[in-house]
């Protein structure tokens, strides 16, 4: 007798609806009510244990795993939609956003390439992002998974448009000089790991001291660029940085871009999440020159606040752009017709060929918000760090430890009578008891030997009194740490 043939769609619709049904009710009222909840607990022993089981070879039904993901997975997220998590760089996401993840899954497409209409919406998403950022309308775009492979991708255009010879043929042995890079030495760490895996090895990256406020400074930049050329070495790139992650600093792009065109450099920018300041107009003068780069990095799930992951890079010479990646294969042949009829294959414009549709909460975020309502966000995330600054300034507790260029405050809890080592650890402690007791999430940084507490804020849903709580959390604990360490610093000297 011929056996039954399987599917996974459910036996039953109509019970699996009302799963849906639960299941999307229940996320929502999750959202609703991110504010009852602390930031963030760790996970305890007993449900790590959980995800120590077996490889399960029978299935459980939908209803019971949905219940285990209730049970051990909702209660324990990293926390960064709750309107008081400011640490790294991260978004938000949006309830859309959940919905548009959703429907995006349900339709499944490939947006490699193909005749469909999924590549329509990443193509007026695109479009839409370069005129947003005051970009060429002639430059190609590409959506990838963030900041990092939109890095790579950039600098691979560069690489091959710069080298002088055909690298995707000959590879690097192919070279005839030794190709390097330049950045500030605040520039994101991804950009290292980009050069490195391009095959151009760590030393080709230039690392340029920074001035007072973490800048590149644009004078030893040319010096370094004067000796490499002396040397017999090859320069192809200067990077830009557009909202560094230490402190928000943003490199003086247009002298970047002077001295781009100067030397024949590519111009490459990594706006992860400062090309955004180019919206509201009172931050665009911020960013000048940013329209001038080769290649844009950004990110769509920081201050785009949309759910990871998303990011983009937008190119100024498409057929450069193109040349670095597209792949003649004879299972891969555009058509003219039919499913392959599409003159526009994403495949041909970065690593991959296969391709989630995060075009589509791109889309439906623009159409539903509009740019007006994402740039009066971002003008109030900045307002937000200059009014935590001022609230730093006027504690006697608390030091500012870097200039608030953007929306990134760097600060520690200051004793009299503490060394630097001793402020480092305390102020250390101080940043993971708050991230323990619920109460906000913020990252720490190295600031020349410094200890800091540094408060990213890309965070659509917080507001001033979520700030006023931060100090006050910090000045209360600060002090009772500092008390504790006392106490115990004189008990040991009895």
């Amino acid at each position: 007798m011929r056996s039954r043939e399987e599917t996974l769609d459910p036996r039953d619709w109509n019970k699996f609806r009302g799963l849906a049904h639960q299941m999307l009710d229940d996320i929502l009222t999750y959202q609703q009510t991110v504010r009852r909840r602390p930031v963030w607990r760790p996970v305890p022993k007993r449900v790590e244990r959980k995800f120590e089981a077996r490889l399960p070879l029978k299935g459980q039904s939908e209803s019971e795993v949905y219940r285990e993901f209730k049970r051990f997975i909702l209660p324990y997220p990293l926390g960064n939609i709750h309107p008081r998590f400011w640490g790294w760089v991260m978004g938000n996401g949006t309830p859309l956003g959940s919905l548009s993840e959703m429907l995006a899954a349900g339709m499944n497409p490939n947006l490699g390439g193909g005749n469909h209409v999924a590549n329509l919406v990443e193509r007026q998403v695109i479009d839409w992002l370069r005129e947003m950022l005051g970009y060429s309308e002639k430059a190609s775009g590409l959506l990838v998974s963030g900041g990092s492979m939109a890095n790579l991708t950039g600098l691979a255009v560069a690489r091959n448009s710069k080298a002088g010879y055909d690298v995707r043929e000959k590879g690097l042995s192919g070279r005839r000089r030794r190709m390097v890079l330049y950045g500030s030495a605040e520039m994101h760490s991804s950009l290292t790991r980009a050069v490195e895996l391009l095959g151009l090895g760590r030393d080709a990256l230039r690392c340029i001291p920074v001035d007072d406020a973490y800048r590149v400074d644009v004078d030893k930049l040319r010096t370094s660029v004067e000796s490499d050329l002396k040397s017999g070495k090859k320069p192809i790139c200067v990077i830009g940085t557009a909202g560094s992650t230490n402190t928000g600093s943003i490199d003086p792009l247009k002298e970047l871009a002077d001295v781009a065109s100067e030397y024949n450099l590519w111009f490459h920018v990594d706006g992860a999440f400062g090309a955004f300041a180019y919206l509201p107009r009172k931050l665009r003068h911020l960013v000048k020159g940013m329209e001038c780069a080769d290649s844009i990095a950004f990110d769509l799930h920081k201050w785009g606040y949309l759910p990871f992951e998303v990011g983009c890079i937008l190119v100024r010479d498409a057929e450069a752009h193109r040349s670095a990646f597209a792949m003649d294969a004879r299972y891969l042949k555009h058509g003219t017709r039919g499913t392959a009829g599409d003159p526009v294959w994403f495949s041909d414009y970065g690593v991959q060929l296969t391709r989630g549709f995060r075009a589509l909460k791109v889309w439906m975020a623009l159409k539903a918000y509009g740019v007006r309502k994402l740039s009066a966000l971002v003008q109030q995330n900045v307002e937000q760090a200059s009014y935590l600054a001022e609230l730093i300034r006027k504690s006697d507790d608390l030091e500012l430890m870097a200039p608030v260029a953007l929306n990134v405050v760097c600060f520690r809890f200051m004793k009299s009578g503490f060394d630097n080592a001793q402020l480092n650890s305390l102020n250390e402690e101080l940043l993971v008891s708050l991230q323990e007791s619920g109460i906000a999430v913020l990252s720490g940084t190295d600031l020349q030997g410094r200890y800091a507490m540094r408060c990213a804020i890309t965070n659509h849903r917080s507001i001033r009194n979520d700030f006023d709580l931060l100090v006050s959390e910090i000045e209360r604990e600060g002090n009772l740490l500092q008390e504790k360490r006392a106490i115990v610093s004189a008990g040991s000297k009895v």
